[in-house]
């Protein structure tokens, strides 16, 4: 008997635990089931022991159905369990089907979860594929206001540039963002500037620029179309090309500098080398000198010089030196 009580106790339990988890149900079920959006209540209770907000997937599909876009409720609970935002997604949708463009369910949920933690929305995406946006070319949070170029007269040349682009959303995942817009733009801009002949012609005809860049395609496989290219402000800046002739004129000069001073050691060392020969040649000479009274001696001494020739010699060697006074009487050479 006892056993029986048990089990209808139980019984019971669980009816009331099934009672309040259906009657908790009730209102998001009637208010689906009145805005023509019906969810099944077993869907909304295997929402509920799934731990996903059945409230939130319930308004979700009823503004998508009002709106006249069929969403389930799974598809939208299976885009809430991937980490999605389902409100916007829906609103992206609505927004897609009001501007006559195509945006599958399936495309819709890739983009925002391509926008997650990107700062942007798939709202956003779709937005601006309806109205086209302005990017700022070069980008102000990059520190620099111009994109600078030089012409081939050697003029730097500054440019703004504000490019209109509109969200591809074929392409929008996967698709390079604007950060490779702007750069591309800009590679663009400085590759214009570079074969202009002088920055006479750039300042002539801004629109050039813009033109050139535009016939580039720098939109290929990225998640935009360009639209427009228009370039905001242009100055000019430094005479580049002059700097980089005075500093090639400055490295010559100190490479003839370096040069001559090689040539300078080379001639002193020579000098010096001529000075220390010399040096050695009247050594030589000194010594030469010296051996001429040994040699005397020895002629003196065998016999081969007498005292008559030696007085002789003397002689000679006086009238050469009194000859030469004469010639030269202030000693001048």
């Amino acid at each position: 008997m006892n056993i029986y009580v048990i089990g209808a106790v139980l019984i019971g339990i669980v009816l009331l635990v099934v009672a309040a988890v259906i009657f908790s149900l009730i209102g998001a079920w009637v208010k689906a089931l009145f805005n023509g959006a019906a969810v099944p209540m077993s869907k909304l209770v295997a929402l509920k022991l799934a731990s996903i907000p059945y409230g939130l997937i319930v308004d979700a599909r009823i503004t998508a159905v009002r709106a006249g876009i069929d969403v389930s409720a799974d598809q939208i609970a299976s885009h809430f369990q991937a980490g999605g935002n389902v409100v916007p997604t829906v609103q992206a949708l609505i927004a897609a089907q009001k501007a006559g463009i195509n945006l599958p369910w399936d495309r819709a949920c890739a983009i925002d979860l391509a926008t997650k933690g990107s700062g942007k929305s798939v709202v956003e995406a779709v937005r601006t594929s309806v109205d086209p946006k302005v990017i700022d070319c070069p980008n102000p949070e990059s520190g620099r206001t111009t994109i600078d170029g030089v012409a081939k007269d050697g003029i730097q040349v500054k440019v703004k540039a504000r490019v209109t682009v509109r969200t591809h959303l074929d392409r929008f995942v996967g698709g390079a963002k604007e950060e490779t817009i702007i750069a591309r733009v800009g590679e663009g801009i400085v590759t214009t500037i570079g074969s202009a002949e002088t920055y006479k012609v750039v300042l002539e005809s801004p629109d050039s620029i813009s033109k050139t860049v535009l016939k580039r395609g720098l939109d290929v496989g990225s998640a935009f179309e360009i639209l427009s290219i228009d370039i905001a402000d242009v100055d000019v800046g430094e005479n580049v090309g002059a700097k980089l002739q005075e500093a090639q004129a400055q490295a010559n000069k100190s490479i003839a500098q370096a040069q001559a001073e090689i040539r300078r050691a080379a001639a002193v060392a020579l000098e010096q080398e001529m000075k220390a020969r010399v040096q050695e040649m009247q050594a030589k000479v000194v010594e030469a000198q010296a051996q001429v009274p040994l040699a005397m001696a020895e002629a003196f001494r065998s016999g081969r010089l007498g005292v008559m020739d030696y007085y002789k010699m003397e002689n000679i060697q006086s009238d050469t030196s009194m000859r030469s006074s004469i010639a030269n009487p202030e000693g001048k050479k």
